[in-house]
């Protein structure tokens, strides 16, 4: 009885694009380059306020986020995110606010007591 259990609770995973980390990997690097080629008809495009190569460091921060990301299928749905957004820009499906958004800093903690909350505020 709990065989069959563990049989049933067991259950193979169909990949998305990729079968393994190989070809995950390659999959990752085409995305890349991609991007990479691009990024001057971006710029140029959008007429962002940023040089060729902050974008290209931009595009490798983006990268790098997922550096961890071991799971083949997590991956494969990055890919196909970073897919859509490459078409999107290139197409431009895109403002150039949406573009901009790569480039905020990372967002400010709210202040969690009352005195930097009031101070926060009152300046």
């Amino acid at each position: 009885m709990t065989s069959q259990a563990v049989r049933v609770g067991i259950r193979e995973v169909r990949p998305i694009l990729s079968v393994d980390n190989e070809e995950a990997r390659k999959r990752v690097l085409n995305l890349y380059k991609a991007w990479y080629r691009q990024i001057p008809y971006i710029v140029r495009r959008y007429d962002i306020p940023r040089s060729e190569q902050q974008c290209r460091e931009k595009l490798r921060e983006e990268f790098m986020k997922h550096k961890d990301v071991r799971d083949i299928r997590i991956i494969d749905m990055l890919i196909i995110k970073g897919q859509m957004e490459l078409k999107e820009t290139v197409e431009v499906w895109k403002q150039k606010g949406h573009i901009m958004m790569y480039f905020q800093d990372t967002v400010e903690q709210k202040p969690k007591d009352f005195l930097s909350k009031f101070l926060q505020n009152a300046l």
